[in-house]
């Protein structure tokens, strides 16, 4: 069983920065594929980007790609995703995600969320 625990987010104007920490339970963190999706009011919950056991093996959606920046650190149990010129429409709740897919997307557990909400 891993638990998440997302942390960071917040208010942040148009062409600002945050950086989000998920922090994880479990012995068998370093093992695990990692993600971070979000959801906006009204949408469906996307991905934004993974990374893989060892650091390698990452993956962004176009969206974000350039602007985020996702990486980890086993020995803190803890993976980060670096947001840099934020944008108005990149406000929604940002998900933890562990023990994931990178062909399916499927990840079996799942934090309790962060919001993150940038103005213009």
């Amino acid at each position: 069983q891993v638990k998440l625990v997302e942390s960071g987010g917040g208010l942040v104007q148009a062409g600002g920065s945050l950086r989000l920490s998920c922090a994880a339970s479990g012995r068998t963190f370093s093992g695990y594929r990692m993600g971070w999706f979000r959801q906006a009011p009204g949408k469906d919950r996307e991905f934004v980007a993974t990374i893989g056991w060892n650091g390698g093996s990452t993956r962004y959606a176009d969206s974000v790609k350039g602007r985020f920046t996702i990486s980890r650190d086993n020995a803190k149990n803890t993976v980060y995703l670096q947001m840099n010129s934020l944008k108005p429409e990149d406000t929604a709740v940002y998900y933890c995600a562990a023990d994931g897919s990178i062909t399916t997307m499927a990840y079996n557990y799942w934090g309790q969320g962060t919001q993150v909400t940038v103005f213009s």
